[in-house]
């Protein structure tokens, strides 16, 4: 804008004056031009009720109460389309997670890694596997596919698996500083990834929070929600291999666990130091819960699978009664549009036949709970340790 100036004792230096202040002036919205909607309200919940400790849950009339025998050090539910949480109790406080890290290492390996690529195994790949790991069966001098080595990990938790992807991934180390970057870019800051395969390591640390964080970004990854959801596969693909289950017995229904309808999977896992962990997503009349448990601390190895069931049973009752008490996406994220889970639907078509087979659907019965043939699954005896790492 160029201004000229005009003699002071000109009187058109008035009007230009006059003129120059109407065009400064804001114009008039007119009546027929639309004014820009307002940005949507922020939820309605103090992001720092999940920073304190105990239970923290807004019941509203007819809410049920959060289940009294949970015993849990660490829960969350929430719901894992908007990522709203329901309840949650030590959301963040820093505990070993075990094997439910390999949730983080999938999302950050499995996209840098063709399913269909064929890998021969060396021996050094499987040197440093911890003693008293839970494995597949990976031998060295076979070759694999990345998808066999991906069933592995999901199905059946193994480390050997781990250690040959993360080796495929660029290495050990790289792999842990993209696990790291990764838990930072979900939001997830309580996490602290030393070893990829949730092995027990000085240091390694994450919460009910980050798992949470974990699993529902997983179901809206489509190889991770395949992954996850699948019973029964075989390892590997080829003339020689052999069934394998998924160790999520709340998938399966195995060792007398009962099968919780509507499952979607996710991840499990053990280790003498963290205790039973378990990150869990179901279905059930258009919603999709997520919930995470750390260390019960009631007697019975499989107590985890029930105080997750006691947490998805309140959670599709508490839905509509509770506000939220905190929120999964990161704050910056929250005015924009998250992306949700993938449907189940597509979990469910997914599940019966991952491996490309009717093999895995003929073990399958109505309801996407998995049929064991008797003896039909081999079970790969884990290193004998003092400790045993899952």
């Amino acid at each position: 804008m160029v201004i000229r100036y005009l003699p002071r004792s000109s009187s058109v230096r008035t009007a230009a004056l006059a003129l120059a202040a109407l065009v400064l002036l804001p114009t008039p919205v007119s009546a027929a031009v639309e004014e820009p909607t307002p940005p949507k309200p922020g939820p309605a919940y103090s992001s720092n009720l999940l920073d304190r400790p105990g239970v923290q849950v807004r019941p509203g009339a007819g809410a049920p109460a959060v289940p009294s025998d949970v015993s849990a050090l660490s829960w969350l539910v929430a719901d894992a389309r908007s990522g709203e949480v329901l309840a949650a109790h030590n959301a963040h406080r820093q505990l070993p997670p075990a094997s439910t890290l390999k949730s983080l290492f999938a999302l950050t390996a499995l996209p840098h890694l063709d399913a269909v690529a064929r890998h021969r195994v060396t021996q050094s790949e499987l040197s440093e596997v911890g003693d008293g790991s839970s494995l597949v069966g990976v031998e060295a001098g076979r070759s694999y596919t990345v998808a066999d080595l991906w069933r592995g990990v999901f199905l059946s938790s193994g480390n050997d698996a781990v250690h040959v992807l993360a080796k495929l991934n660029g290495g050990w180390q790289r792999t842990v500083r993209q696990m790291r970057a990764k838990a930072r870019a979900l939001g997830a800051h309580d996490t602290h990834v030393v070893s990829p395969d949730g092995y027990d390591a000085a240091g390694q640390v994450s919460s009910a929070y980050d798992l949470a964080v974990f699993g529902r970004a997983g179901l809206a990854d489509p190889q991770f929600a395949r992954y996850c959801s699948t019973s029964i596969a075989k390892f590997p693909h080829g003339d020689w291999s052999y069934p394998i289950q998924n160790t999520n017995r709340l998938l399966t229904g195995a060792d007398g666990v009962a099968p919780y309808p509507g499952l979607l999977g996710i991840k499990n896992g053990y280790t003498s130091h963290a205790g039973n962990t378990l990150i869990s997503a179901a279905q059930r009349g258009g919603r999709t819960l997520v919930v995470s448990v750390m260390n019960p601390q009631a007697r019975g190895g499989y107590r985890v699978y029930e105080e997750t069931r006691s947490l998805l049973d309140w959670g599709f009752k508490a839905a509509k009664h509770v506000r939220p008490v905190g929120s999964l996406i990161p704050e910056n994220e929250r005015r924009g549009t998250a992306q949700g889970p993938v449907p189940a639907a597509e979990l469910a078509a997914h599940a019966s036949g991952s491996d490309g087979s009717d093999w895995t659907a003929n073990l399958l019965v109505a309801g996407g709970s998995a049929a064991l043939v008797a003896g039909a699954v081999v079970v790969i005896r884990r290193r004998r340790s003092a400790r045993l790492h899952r």
